[in-house]
């Protein structure tokens, strides 16, 4: 079988650069195949989002045209479709990089068992990560639950991650011989309402985009990025979750290229900070590997049975962006149209849907699945749990943000909540958080009619706070 293709099996890593496994599969001078499946049904409830589906398809449009025209696409389960696939092709192998979701873990680890069995050699490679989670523990042994001593100690402390590869040179393609179906086959983008045509034009998908995304981040967003990614109207954030998340670019080429860029006194700081967000997003990997119920259950048991309320009002108009603040408002209805949301809004909303509404952090979850073009199980459950005080290294019970006070702080003139809540755009700086305190004559003046063009406050933050820290007062002292 030494002139047998190998199949490289393309999951979350949709790029040719530093993509080990295509990498490896070049360098053994096989013809190579490149092979997409869309898994559906061992996903289960962690099926794509609607967002994440509208992302994908274009993504993988831009793979496609990198490689070539030549990546073959399938839906379904994947194991009969590799075992059918190796047999037409007689493929001498499977290589693939790997993922670290429970369900994809399980899938991958029954997959390998039964190709070996066939006698196909099958390779796994790390691109997702900077480090392996089960390489990153105490010296007892055990994960960490703190994020400060797992990025300082136990990631940065066992020394620089791996330089990238770059992509590879002069691939041969084989054909697949099983047919495949085209990227529209896959029925990713809306069927009906096509919601995503607006969305489409906020970002490039695909791999060069996400490298235009770091060198443009690098060139206007790095410098002063500590202080300036507080603030949501400023472009002082670098947007490449969706990237990195899809795989369109590595996390380890965005550490190096930051890295470069600290060689610059002015931007050490700043670079040093960018970092420690990739190193969240190791320890969101950390703490779903180490705990693969983290998508549902809280990490901290006496919050197993905290009293969450349920209503389905309060629900649908956090989701739409009508609970009648501001901050809150324009946060959700830029989730709605762009797919994205600015991280310090993403605290302030999911602050004020546990604490304000107090409703269940999973219901936040799964809003985000299916909204997020960067929705990412780890991240997602980990960041709710932090939000929700139920998690690691979670913010403490008792801090509840006050929208209003987040408004005037990181939003101080009001661009951010006039861009997305153009009803209250003429309001005055003084009023634009708070327009239910604004005097009536000045919000006529602005063509503010409370109840109608804009909805009046959901809940009274002041009252909804001391409700949430009297409930919240149960998992004090529970173990």
């Amino acid at each position: 079988m030494s002139n047998a293709p190998i199949i490289v099996w393309f999951r979350q890593d949709l790029r040719l650069t530093d993509n080990p496994a295509l990498y490896e599969a070049v360098k053994t001078g096989a013809a190579i195949i490149p092979v997409f499946i869309l898994d559906d049904i061992n996903a289960g409830d962690w099926a794509l989002g609607g967002a994440s589906r509208f992302w994908l398809h274009h993504s993988l449009n831009a793979l496609s045209v990198s490689l070539g025209g030549n990546l073959a696409c399938f839906s379904g389960d994947a194991l009969p479709i590799l075992k059918r696939l190796t047999k037409s092709t007689g493929a001498a192998g499977i290589y693939w990089n790997r993922c670290y979701e429970p369900w994809r873990m399980a899938r991958d680890k029954f997959i390998k068992e039964a190709m070996m069995e066939d006698k196909r050699d099958v390779q796994s490679f790390n691109a997702s990560l900077l480090y392996e989670p089960w390489t990153v523990k105490k010296d007892d042994g055990t994960p960490y639950r703190v994020f400060t001593p797992f990025f300082r100690r136990g990631c940065v402390g066992r020394g620089e991650p791996a330089s990238p590869l770059p992509a590879p040179k002069d691939i041969t393609f084989a054909k697949a011989r099983e047919n495949s179906v085209s990227i529209d086959a896959l029925k990713l983008l809306p069927p009906k309402i096509r919601w995503d045509t607006k969305m489409e034009g906020y970002w490039t998908i695909g791999e060069k985009g996400a490298q235009k995304r770091l060198k443009d981040f690098l060139k206007d967003g790095i410098d002063d990025y500590k202080e300036g990614r507080n603030f949501p109207s400023q472009d002082n954030v670098s947007r490449l979750s969706p990237h990195l998340h899809f795989g369109e670019i590595s996390p380890r080429t965005a550490w190096h290229a930051i890295r470069k860029s600290m060689e610059s006194a002015k931007s050490e700081n700043d670079g040093d900070c960018y970092l420690s967000e990739l190193g969240w997003r190791e320890f969101s990997y950390s703490l779903l590997y180490f705990n693969h119920s983290l998508p549902e259950k809280p990490l901290q048991r006496r919050f197993a049975d905290f009293p969450w309320k349920k209503n389905k009002t309060h629900l649908r108009r956090w989701q739409t962006g009508q609970t009648g603040y501001p901050i809150v408002d324009a946060g959700m209805r830029q989730l709605w149209e762009t797919g994205w949301m600015h991280n310090r809004v993403r605290m302030i909303v999911g602050s004020f849907l546990v604490k304000d509404l107090m409703l269940h952090w999973t219901e936040g979850e799964k809003w985000f699945w299916d909204c997020l073009v960067d929705a990412d199980l780890a991240s997602n459950a980990a960041s709710w749990q932090w939000i929700a005080g139920c998690g690691a290294d979670a913010a403490p019970y008792f801090r509840v943000f006050n929208p209003t006070g987040q408004g005037e702080k990181f939003d101080p003139e009001g661009n951010y909540v006039r861009r997305f809540c153009p009803e209250l755009a003429k309001l005055p700086n003084e009023w634009i958080h708070k327009p239910w305190e604004a005097p009536p004559l000045l919000l006529k003046e602005a063509g503010v009619i409370l109840g109608k063009t804009y909805p009046q406050p959901v809940v009274d933050h002041k009252q909804a706070r001391l409700d949430a820290l009297e409930a919240f007062k149960v998992t004090k002292n529970e173990v």
